[in-house]
């Protein structure tokens, strides 16, 4: 409840800070300052400091699952304004509009991950949307960016109602929106529960980017300022996956083996669409968007296995996914040309730079030594511990395997191609911060307790 009610303020003192200050760089210290304190009050909740006591009716439920996922949320966020906060300033004259509507999603964030009424999910859901919808078509001068607006909004609308109808056929069968109360009696799929359960995963497969669902995400992704896609890439992914996973553990984890294969098959079809589309890419963003997707199905291994190995590997996935989406996109931002040609012969203008787009690269491609590793291999031991998905478990390797082709050309590009110099305004604080980042993914990849220690004692 921290979060909920700090996120929800600090996003209003982000609306009016425009008027107090014409200074970006006060604006942006005040968002850190916010970012900072959403951290220590998630922290403080963790560990049973509460600051607000606020009777929800039990529609919410903060355990130390889901205040794990949003500390690694909010400090994500912390990381992402620090690194490319400065680039907003060049998307419009909303800097301050920007912050508050990132705020107002960080609340939706911290609702979707603790909700335990399918009245919350729809309200988190919508509260993380919406002003999502507001930064895709931020660019009013750039028509991609108006189209992946208008594309996200139809979508997001299209498969909200869907939710809608999935969550009434629910009530309908069940006579509550308690998770708890959903459960009871799931044994056995009737053909309301059917319906309703068949609604809630097309639904959320749109929110997540799974396939079949994931046709907006390419344009969306691409047509939106780069600087936000790489929050859309990270901390909403990665929410919308904590809030799939929650729903799906507490209200149908009963009658898990009847649902097993259906999200089994969804997350082939994601693997094999994200990674085989990735391939034929000629821009950077663009590959990285379908990249996104092929993230997207490693991540649904949780939802397919369904324990406490796949639980943690998930919390786990969304940190080294988040530090190395936000890092890669951090370099992507500063470029001028986005395809891959652009990327020839950055190795020796920009040494830093290449060097660390380098280790976040292997660290999305699954490289041993750096965090993505570690993520992709607990995703896969908790396919193996569940037993009934080897054949999964071999199409996930083979599109691993699949993904260092596209995610080494930009590596080949940048250190044994020649191209031209091209304008790059990088200063020494942002090179300092993408080597404190590259230092995370080792250090995750070497050391990954640092993390699962925490997971294990939560858990």
């Amino acid at each position: 409840m921290n979060a909920i009610v700090i996120s929800a303020i600090w996003g209003v003192v982000m609306m009016f800070s425009g008027i107090f200050s014409k200074n970006n760089a006060v604006i942006r210290g005040t968002a850190l300052t916010g970012l900072a304190l959403l951290i220590v009050v998630n922290v403080m909740e963790m560990g049973g400091t509460s600051l607000f006591k606020v009777n929800v009716h039990g529609m919410l439920y903060f355990d130390s699952f889901s205040l794990l996922f949003n500390t690694i949320a909010f400090g994500s966020t912390f990381l992402y304004t620090l690194l490319s906060g400065r680039d907003m300033d060049r998307v419009g004259r909303s800097t301050p509009d920007y912050f508050a509507l990132i705020f107002f999603i960080l609340c939706g964030v911290a609702i979707s991950s603790s909700f335990n009424s399918l009245l919350m999910l729809f309200l988190g859901i919508e509260i993380m949307s919406i002003p999502l919808y507001i930064l895709t078509g931020t660019d009013k001068r750039n028509l991609k960016s108006n189209e992946a607006a208008l594309k996200y909004f139809l979508m997001g609308s299209f498969s909200t109602g869907i939710m809608l109808m999935g969550i009434t056929l629910l009530y309908g069968a069940k006579g509550s929106f308690n998770l708890e109360a959903i459960a009871l009696g799931t044994g056995e799929l009737t053909p309301m529960v059917s319906a309703g359960l068949l609604l809630l995963l097309v639904a959320m497969g749109f929110k997540v980017s799974a396939a079949p669902f994931h046709f907006w995400t390419p344009d969306v992704y691409d047509g939106a300022p780069t600087v936000f896609t790489s929050f859309m890439a990270t901390v909403i992914k990665s929410a919308g996956f904590i809030a799939f996973l929650r729903l799906f553990d507490d209200a149908f984890g009963e009658m898990h083996a009847q649902w097993q294969l259906v999200v089994a098959v969804v997350t082939a079809a994601t693997l094999i669409i994200g990674n085989i589309t990735a391939v034929f890419q000629q821009s950077v963003k663009r590959m990285l968007a379908y990249s996104s997707i092929a993230q997207a199905g490693f991540m649904l291994f949780a939802l397919v296995a369904l324990n406490e190995l796949s639980r943690q590997g998930l919390i786990f996935y969304t940190a080294a996914y988040s530090v190395a989406t936000i890092g890669i996109f951090a370099v992507l931002i500063k470029m001028k040309d986005y395809t891959f040609e652009g990327f020839n012969g950055l190795a020796k203008r920009q040494p830093v730079l290449a060097a660390t787009a380098a280790i976040f690269l292997l660290s999305l491609a699954g490289i041993p030594g750096t965090a993505g590793f570690m993520a992709k291999f607990y995703m896969l031991a908790g396919a193996v511990a569940n037993g009934h998905v080897l054949w999964l478990v071999i199409v996930g390797i083979l599109c691993a395997a699949i993904s260092i082709y596209y995610y080494f050309r930009v590596i080949q590009a940048m250190y044994f191609k020649e191209g031209d110099a091209q304008e790059m305004e990088v200063s020494g604080t942002f090179k300092a911060l993408l080597v404190l980042l590259a230092a995370i993914v080792v250090v995750l990849g070497i050391f990954p307790q640092c993390l699962l220690d925490k997971l294990y004692y939560f858990f």
